[in-house]
């Protein structure tokens, strides 16, 4: 729970799970990553009836999608930040269970989903989709840009519940004092992506709503991955590194992983707007 304020300083204390059934944990995180996938089909759905195009195409994305995002989340943790841990202990990358000294199995569900590995999985199961339907990949990649910061925007309030990604040490009357973790006020970052995200996802449906009809081929997916990623790359600069190999970095993993993301972004852009301004020559 929430155990008060300590000279204006918020006390976070929430415990992660919200009951035990039978063994069965039932947490916050993965309530809200549901609930973030499900506002994000709800408001897809609007979009497909916008566009004229089967629902059936939506329940067929709903799966590619889920499946490329988590595999890529779960696989870019993996890889971009424990790779020594993971190839030495393979099936915990795959199985929601760790393996303890004495050589126990125990269930800890996925300890470790990055965002950066969700979004190249998310990506890469489109390709698989747009084949499987016939339809234009670009365009279906412009129409999920519109709603994947809602979906962001719970995967950071999920880490914000369970007391991880934490900020650094701050005097910010605004900080969050992490009781599971130590008793010192830091920034609230998962707070600030967030707050960020949500913003962003609401810059991409005004866009969406009025400028639809002049901004296509690209111009959506460009522009989400820049705001997104620069807004993941400068939120960076007041996380406490993941691991410890990102001591002494000038730039963390997290950044790195980011500038990929944005460059790419601006070229889809460009790209877009170079296509969208060329008018048909009038006759006459």
């Amino acid at each position: 729970m929430i155990s008060g304020m300590t000279v204006g300083f918020i006390r976070w204390n929430i415990d992660p799970e919200i009951a035990n059934i039978l063994g069965f944990s039932w947490r916050y995180y993965g309530t809200l990553f549901v609930t973030g996938i499900l506002l994000c089909i709800a408001v897809l759905k609007w979009i497909f009836k916008r566009e004229n195009i089967a629902l059936e195409n939506l329940d067929t994305l709903t799966i590619y999608g889920v499946f490329g995002i988590f595999a890529g989340a779960r696989l870019g943790h993996c890889l971009f930040y424990e790779p020594a841990y993971y190839f030495t202990h393979p099936l915990e990358m795959l199985l929601p269970i760790q393996v303890t000294a004495d050589g126990r199995i125990q269930f800890t569900g996925y300890l470790g989903l990055a965002s950066h590995g969700g979004a190249l999985g998310l990506i890469l199961s489109l390709v698989f989709y747009s084949r499987k339907t016939g339809q234009s990949l670009l365009a279906t990649i412009d129409l999920l840009a519109v709603v994947a910061a809602l979906g962001a925007t719970f995967i950071r309030l999920a880490n914000l519940m369970n007391s991880e990604i934490i900020g650094m040490p701050t005097t910010m009357p605004w900080a969050f004092i992490f009781e599971r973790v130590d008793s010192v006020p830091r920034h609230p970052a998962q707070l600030y992506e967030a707050i960020l995200y949500l913003l962003i996802f609401g810059i991409m449906l005004l866009l969406y709503t009025t400028r639809r009809e002049k901004l296509k081929k690209g111009f959506f997916f460009g522009l989400v991955l820049v705001l997104i990623f620069t807004a993941r790359f400068f939120v960076e600069f007041v996380k406490e590194d993941q691991v410890a190999f990102e001591d002494g970095m000038i730039l963390n993993m997290g950044q790195l992983l980011s500038l990929p993301y944005i460059f790419t972004g601006i070229g889809f852009l460009a790209y877009s707007l170079l296509q969208n301004n060329r008018q048909p020559k009038e006759i006459g």
